[in-house]
């Protein structure tokens, strides 16, 4: 892979949309996953990742989507993929049912998956499907970065605060997770969600550089 320091979000464009795990790109490697329920800022913390406003698209319907959405970053076979909003407002119980076994087979079974970012509004953090998440993380033992969205909607105090409230909630899975604060208004927290994206993305980049290059090792 080319950059082997950080990835270039802004090349990120749309691949494709999945229905369920079968329709998921066999190209892509290595994704990492964005989860949040209705309304907790996804869509526009990948839109300011990536610099492009129309993205992901904001709908005004929350949780409409259905789809698992992906997004290839330049020509590598990385991506970041878009959840849909759990929480779905007004849809039919069968089909979140139906939507919720979809959602988890992804999930348990996608060998591409390298990490979760778990998006919750710092006012409304911690609910119940978050907390849902935070275990299925736990029980998969797959890395989990929680992002606390809408971080400009609270004075420093109380933002500090939430963020010390978050960690300690989560204490128990160790390193597994990691929490920050977030804003897609004015970008705080923007390059550290960029490297924690990059540690997933590319772990393997120095494994790499020494296989391109035997004689290094000599």
């Amino acid at each position: 892979m080319s950059n082997h320091q950080s990835l270039t979000y802004t090349k990120t464009r749309f691949l494709k949309s999945a229905a369920k795990l079968s329709q998921c790109p066999p190209e892509i490697l290595r994704e990492v996953a964005f989860a949040g329920r209705s309304n907790a800022g996804k869509s526009s913390a990948l839109n300011r990742l990536t610099g492009n406003s129309k993205l992901a698209r904001t709908s005004k319907t929350p949780g409409r989507t259905q789809l698992i959405n992906y997004f290839q970053i330049g020509e590598e076979p990385l991506a970041l993929v878009d959840l849909p909003g759990y929480g779905f407002a007004k849809v039919p119980l069968a089909v979140k049912n139906e939507w919720q076994k979809e959602l988890d087979t992804y999930l348990t079974r996608r060998d591409a998956l390298v990490g979760l970012v778990l998006l919750m509004d710092i006012r409304h953090p911690l609910k119940e499907f978050d907390m849902a998440m935070v275990r299925w993380a736990q029980r998969s033992q797959l890395p989990l970065h929680i992002l606390l969205t809408k971080a400009d909607k609270l004075k420093r105090g109380p933002a500090k605060t939430t963020l010390l409230d978050v960690q300690k909630a989560v204490a128990s899975l160790g390193d597994l997770v990691s929490v920050q604060v977030y804003s897609s208004h004015n970008g705080e927290g923007l390059q550290l969600l960029q490297q924690r994206l990059d540690s997933w993305l590319l772990p393997a980049a120095e494994d790499e550089a020494e296989v391109a290059d035997p004689a290094a090792a000599d």
